[in-house]
């Protein structure tokens, strides 16, 4: 087991983190926030589904989700239709135009990592996603839940 010291100073990098996410998420559209993003990346990651599975996903509570899927679908981004399983119910899925939406997104925050990244070795690179991936796996985040080597550019996600 790491020293107390060291968890101190990961808990400082984990925090810093933020600048690195305020930073990517600079270049994304003024409409299509950070979290609207998520939204399409889940949807297109795991097709579709209802509105109470996305929460899950984005481990945030049902009403914040909900404002997300508006935003989303009033832009024409996602599709909400009836669940055939139960008529009250809602499926969401990603529209052609969240899709196109979704691949410039993902270009953008690839050529940002890049160009951030340009002198890391692809060893490096590579480590880091292992390391992160086990990171999210220790906390127990249901999005990287058996899915561990899936490899992903998706926006801020």
């Amino acid at each position: 087991m790491a020293e107390r010291s060291q968890y101190e100073e990961l808990a400082r990098q984990i925090s810093a983190i933020g600048a690195v996410k305020r930073e990517m998420a600079r270049g994304l559209p003024p409409e299509c926030p950070p979290a609207s993003a998520v939204v399409l990346t889940l949807l297109e990651k795991h097709g579709e589904m209802r509105t109470s599975r996305l929460a899950e996903l984005m481990a945030i509570d049902m009403s914040v989700t909900s404002r997300h899927v508006t935003h989303v679908a009033d832009r024409g981004w996602i599709e909400r239709h009836p669940d055939p399983q139960d008529g009250r119910s809602r499926l969401l899925r990603i529209s052609e135009s969240g899709e196109r939406l979704l691949a410039d997104l993902s270009a953008h925050t690839a050529e940002v990592l890049a160009a951030h990244l340009h002198d890391w070795s692809d060893e490096d690179v590579a480590r880091l996603n292992t390391l992160l991936s086990r990171l999210r796996m220790s906390f127990g985040d249901c999005r990287a839940r058996g899915l561990p080597h899936e490899k992903t550019t998706a926006p801020l996600s």
